[in-house]
């Protein structure tokens, strides 16, 4: 069994290639520009250590782990212009660098190919892969129109949340260990606890993702602390800060989240730790974290086998940055 280190090399070194023709070169230069940004290619990994945990990497599964990365960049650039993000991973997004409306046709031609890559595989699993994709697909849409709803409503409830983050973040690591299992020739039940793993472990990342912009080290985390807070972001902490706080405390927090003044962030996370926001959100992204290795645990194939997903898990959500 090979560790996440191991395969993130070898798909890097199998992905890192022209995927476009030369021309023209101003709707497909854009694409290998951003693709060049690089990123941690966690869910292509995935879907090849979903095949590995039952048997051999198929030669199939670097197509699918390919076409899934080609996705996941099309929902960035899209993503980007929605959110006017000038930046990603420190360089200049696409519709910043090209403008919107090329941003818009590159992501397109984007997603087109990943279904080339994912038409290359053999019939036998043809099926089954392309509707499980098709089905991610469009939940991922429906997860980023939910987030961009979010920004309109007053008040989102805990359970709205975790249906959003479970859509835009949770169902394609699902999705893209999933994909491996079929590939791996694994049972229904396995893959669907495999799934399940995915899903769970999406949302414990989520809210150790929450948890580190608001109470993370800057040092650590690379970016300003209290990003969401300035962003008047509905995440977990927050939610949970209106739900359980006193009448005073919501009313202050309101005032807080629609002003600008100097201190807002440190006066926002002051609340938070008096309402003991910061305990709750580590509760809870530990009782997400051990659901998903009930899930793990009970796929019918040897625990050594199991190690490099466990271990990757742990690095995922008790990561500091």
């Amino acid at each position: 069994m090979q560790s996440f280190e191991q395969l993130s090399e070898k798909f890097t070194l199998h992905f890192d290639h022209p995927h476009f023709p030369a021309e023209p070169a101003s709707l497909y230069e854009p694409n290998e520009y951003f693709l060049r940004l690089g990123g941690k290619r966690v869910r292509p990994v995935l879907c090849l250590m979903g095949n590995e945990l039952f048997e051999e990497i198929k030669t199939d599964a670097w197509e699918v782990a390919t076409a899934i990365e080609l996705f996941h960049n099309f929902t960035l650039i899209h993503d980007d212009i929605m959110d006017k993000a000038p930046l990603r991973r420190g360089m200049e997004t696409v519709h910043t660098k090209f403008g919107d409306n090329t941003a818009l046709l590159a992501g397109d031609v984007m997603l087109v190919k990943a279904y080339e890559y994912l038409s290359k595989i053999d019939t036998v699993c043809l099926y089954p892969i392309l509707y499980l994709f098709n089905q991610t697909a469009r939940e991922v849409c429906e997860g980023q129109q939910w987030d961009m709803d979010f920004e309109k409503k007053e008040t989102v409830s805990l359970d709205e949340y975790l249906r959003m983050i479970e859509l835009k973040t949770s169902v394609l690591l699902a999705a893209s260990l999933k994909m491996g299992a079929i590939l791996g020739g694994s049972g229904e039940r396995n893959q669907n606890l495999l799934y399940e793993f995915g899903r769970k472990l999406g949302i414990a990342f989520q809210v150790q993702d929450d948890y580190l912009d608001a109470f993370g080290d800057p040092q650590k985390f690379g970016k300003q602390v209290g990003g969401d807070i300035l962003a008047n972001k509905k995440t977990f902490l927050l939610i949970h800060a209106m739900e359980s706080a006193s009448i005073g405390q919501q009313k202050e927090l309101s005032k807080l989240l629609n002003g600008n003044e100097a201190g807002k962030v440190e006066n926002v996370l002051q609340i938070f730790r008096d309402c003991k926001v910061d305990e709750w959100a580590l509760q809870l992204k530990n009782r997400y974290l051990d659901e998903a290795f009930a899930h793990l645990e009970d796929i019918a194939v040897l625990s050594k086998r199991k190690e490099p997903l466990k271990e990757l898990a742990h690095f995922l959500v008790q990561r500091q940055h």
